[in-house]
């Protein structure tokens, strides 16, 4: 049996930091996995630019209630889950990702959570698993699940290459140059192909 693996930010829906920096005019929270590979330090940077501007976690969620799908990612999941089991692994948090959930039809999202103080501060990020997608993968491979996987950024990469078919979707030309190997796609009609095919 298969079961389709996809990252969220960047595949289905936009950065939320990305969006969350412009919005607040701090450039420096735009950093995102396809800059820094190391999660833990990308996090603890994130949460200390924060603190240092007095924002948390009610502005982080004002910001993403306004968030929508990127064109064409709903119907791209519908038609995908009409086809196989498809799971969302993220590096994003329980307290981000609700509203975003619900435009995309609720599907399944394994992702982590924020410790946040009564006030709204974020004070630390807490990981469902260490490096959750791989450590996801390999359980659903030790159920009898054959796993495809696509994303964008350096922390999709292990996922990618533990499964028995994996494709970068809208990855950066350097993440691409890096991984000559593996399929790159652009649009969703081409993707949907490359997993249907792989199925």
């Amino acid at each position: 049996m298969n079961i389709v693996c996809l990252d969220l930010e960047g595949v289905l829906v936009p950065e939320i930091w990305i969006a969350f920096a412009e919005e607040s005019g701090i450039p420096e929270l735009s950093r995102t996995t396809r800059d820094e590979p190391d999660y833990d330090k990308l996090m603890a940077f994130r949460i200390a630019t924060l603190r240092e501007h007095g924002l948390g976690l009610p502005q982080i969620q004002d910001v993403i209630s306004r968030i929508d799908p990127l064109p064409g990612a709903r119907a791209f999941l519908d038609a995908l889950r009409e086809r196989t089991q498809v799971v969302i692994l993220s590096d994003t948090f329980e307290e981000f990702a609700r509203p975003l959930m619900a435009k995309l039809g609720w599907p399944t999202l394994l992702c982590n959570s924020l410790e946040v103080a009564s006030g709204g501060q974020i004070v630390r990020h807490r990981m469902r698993c260490e490096n959750s997608k791989l450590t996801t993968v390999r359980a659903l491979q030790s159920c009898g699940f054959d796993t495809i996987a696509a994303g964008d950024s350096f922390n999709d990469l292990a996922m990618i290459r533990a499964s028995k078919a994996g494709f970068l979707f809208r990855s950066t030309d350097a993440i691409q140059k890096a991984n000559p190997d593996l399929a790159a796609y652009e649009t969703y009609e081409d993707l949907l192909s490359a997993i249907t095919e792989a199925l």
